[in-house]
């Protein structure tokens, strides 16, 4: 015989099950800042929505999947668990690199695009820093666009900050994240084909001269200040 109290503690366990069952995943995808079509003719709207929707959010699914069951590693952020790569368990390390890079790299991404009557160019101490590593503006971004188109198979291109605040030109493989090398990323070029190929096919060298028409140097100028401090 099923009494209340039997009744009660199902109905508080079933309530308990819900409720971890209903709970947020630690990692989530960011919202667009902007609309599809917003980049266009630059990028097309096929092909950020896909890239948004489909493609990061499979690296969001993954990486929460790594870390499931972990409450410490659940805890940290996206950045905290690339720059702490090293110590992680064995077994979700893999995982953290590619599905974490792919969700850090992209969540920065997404924030450097903009509407091209929007890009401008750099300002303040990031202009004078890339002046002073560079040689100017345009010197940069031919070398931004021969390390891009230099990159084999799927990779990125980064500006980033090295520890000891000094601009750095590379390039890596897949999606590793300059985190991974104590370096702290400015601005990403994605040169895997998913970023790209519906619009310029194997034209990797147009794509590469399009996407610097939609960069948004006023936010890519504001996080190196408060990244160089």
């Amino acid at each position: 015989m099923i009494t209340r109290r039997t009744l009660l503690e199902m109905a508080t366990l079933g309530a308990a099950a819900a409720a971890v069952e209903a709970a947020e995943p630690p990692f989530s995808l960011p919202k667009l800042p902007y609309a599809y079509d917003a980049l266009e003719p630059y990028i097309d709207a096929q092909t950020m929505q896909i890239h948004h929707d489909k493609h990061h959010q499979a690296y969001v699914d993954n990486l929460n999947k790594a870390v499931a069951g972990d409450a410490a590693l659940s805890k940290l952020t996206v950045e905290e668990l690339l720059e702490r790569l090293d110590t992680l368990p064995a077994n979700v390390r893999t995982a953290v690199r590619n599905q974490g890079g792919g969700h850090a790299n992209h969540s920065l991404f997404w924030q450097t695009l903009c509407p091209a009557a929007k890009s401008g160019k750099p300002s303040g101490a990031l202009a004078a820093a890339i002046a002073q590593s560079f040689g100017g503006q345009d010197k940069f971004e031919d070398q931004l666009r021969a390390a891009a188109a230099g990159v084999f198979g799927s990779g990125w291109a980064w500006l980033s900050l090295d520890p000891a605040g000094k601009l750095i030109l590379d390039t890596a493989p897949n999606q590793d994240s300059p985190l991974l090398s104590k370096r702290r990323p400015l601005l990403g070029i994605d040169v895997w084909e998913h970023a790209y190929y519906l619009k310029y096919q194997n034209r990797r060298a147009d794509y590469l001269a399009a996407i610097l028409h939609v960069i948004n140097w006023d936010f890519v100028s504001q996080r190196y200040k408060a990244l160089a401090g």
